[in-house]
């Protein structure tokens, strides 16, 4: 029986590990064919197309989605996953960083966007979906830089939709709680007390744990599916209720 995303070409940026290669994963076990953008794009699972490309480079984004279109015989599935971290407040990172995090999180999808916008628009299926972040709608503590990015990338998801819309391209993003990614193993690694980093990351979502990666990947491949064609300019929350909840503690 034909799956969910048969004949649908996709394209995953940062989908070579963490949360990117669960989404990449999850896209082609629903039968898309998928392409990967990354760093490093090497070592991907069967069946997946990888292209390395950093997506500060404007050139290299134009040349990879390009060669994944060309690979694919199009592009209807457009992921922007790709974007990194960064702790402390305001006064923690200096205006390098703040450029950098801006240039990777904001400014890559952008710059991968308008490379695909040609392709996508010659799509009947053609959906974009963001990789947003909690940190975008509640006040996480020494995120203040990536928490900024991240409201920047919502942004962007609601003036995209409104832009594209009668072009026939769905944009829409995901926002995952604390999820058990490998940058958030960095983090508890470098904490003086790892387990208890662990413990009060779980604990400040109410149901309790981090997210999974294939958690958040389920929500992306239904915003991308055709079976979502009247979503448009949303945003879906993966995060065990921390942006909407409000528990008493337990035993009261």
């Amino acid at each position: 029986m034909p799956t969910e995303l048969e004949g649908l070409a996709a394209l995953v940026t940062g989908g070579a590990s963490g949360i990117g290669a669960a989404i990449a994963a999850r896209l082609q076990n629903l039968g898309a064919v998928v392409s990967v953008l990354d760093l490093q794009a090497s070592n991907l699972p069967d069946g997946q197309h990888g292209f390395a490309c950093d997506v500060t480079d404007d050139a290299g984004v134009r040349s990879a989605v390009r060669a994944a279109a060309e690979q694919c015989n199009g592009l209807d599935l457009l992921i922007n996953n790709a974007g990194i971290g960064a702790a402390g407040t305001v006064e923690d990172n200096d205006d390098d960083e703040w450029h950098r995090v801006w240039d990777v999180n904001v400014v890559g999808m952008v710059r991968v966007s308008r490379a695909a916008l040609p392709y996508l628009r010659r799509s009947p299926s053609a959906a974009v979906v963001n990789t947003c972040s909690v940190a975008a709608t509640v006040g996480l503590p020494e995120r203040a830089l990536y928490s900024a990015s991240k409201g920047g990338v919502m942004a962007l998801t609601q003036a995209m939709a409104a832009d594209h819309l009668r072009e026939g391209i769905r944009v829409n993003a995901v926002l995952p709680g604390t999820a058990d990614t490998p940058w958030v193993a960095r983090l508890l690694e470098a904490a003086p007390d790892p387990d208890a980093e662990r413990a009060a990351l779980a604990a400040r979502q109410p149901h309790g744990r981090l997210v999974t990666a294939r958690e958040v990947a389920d929500a992306v491949a239904y915003l991308a599916s055709p079976r979502s064609g009247s979503t448009t300019g949303t945003t879906l929350t993966v995060d065990g209720g921390l942006s909407a909840l409000r528990l008493r503690p337990q035993g009261t």
